[in-house]
């Protein structure tokens, strides 16, 4: 069975209480975060006939952590064969004993999700509590939740109470082209998209919003308030 997580943007606070769970679950450092806690807002201000002012304006959180894509870019462009995917739970980990901190897997990744320890020289990211999946427990950012935006289970099951919406600014879209030095995998932004073209496919993030107006003419803003 593939496992995943499912973020209600409806009920996030964004409290980072999942940020900070995490960290302490895996000793995280200040610098590293496994999950991070996005704000994002915008809309516009529009002067009516009669001198009055209207707005769409919206700001909701978004909390983000490693998709376990399908097709993983990170493991895609891995120059050492670090990264793989668990073929039963979809994890997605990496290899320490063949990994070399070259940072290529951070570098690709549309989510940032690989982050570089600097001090040992080597990839980390979120394994989605593979210990305690394996004990048949949730992961800690879902558990800690307190407003329970946040889910983990089989993909089958949580698109089935969820529904299969996967997409929410400001994360790229599937459909968006993305770096990849590979045919499948995706990638971060523009600034790198000359190096290749690929669709980041994530296999199981559902998501549902609040944006609380119309998309047209919006000038959107992301703040990231947590280190990376």
């Amino acid at each position: 069975m593939t496992y995943g997580f499912y973020f209600n943007g409806t009920r996030c606070t964004g409290c980072k209480t999942c940020v900070l769970a995490c960290k302490d679950k895996n000793d995280l450092s200040e610098s590293i975060n496994f999950r991070n806690v996005y704000e994002y807002g915008g809309g516009t201000w529009t002067k009516g006939d009669d001198g009055c002012w209207t707005n769409d304006t919206f700001a909701y959180s978004v909390s983000v952590a490693c998709n376990h894509c399908d097709m993983p870019v990170c493991m895609a462009n891995c120059p050492q064969g670090a990264i793989e995917k668990d073929a039963d739970t979809g994890e997605v980990r990496s290899d320490p004993e063949k990994c070399i901190g070259c940072g290529t897997c951070a570098n690709a990744c549309p989510y940032g999700a690989p982050k570089v320890d600097t001090e040992a020289m080597k990839s980390v990211k979120c394994n989605m509590c593979a210990d305690k999946v394996a004990a048949g427990e949730k992961p800690v950012c879902v558990e800690a939740c307190p407003l329970r935006a946040l889910d983990f289970g089989e993909i089958d099951e949580l698109r089935a109470a969820y529904g299969d919406v996967s997409e929410l600014a400001p994360l790229p879209a599937a459909s968006e082209p993305q770096l990849g030095d590979h045919a499948a995998g995706g990638g971060q932004a523009s600034r790198r998209r000359d190096r290749g073209r690929a669709e980041p496919t994530r296999n199981h993030v559902a998501f549902r919003q609040n944006t609380g107006g119309g998309e047209g003419g919006r000038k959107a803003a992301l703040r990231d308030s947590m280190p990376r």
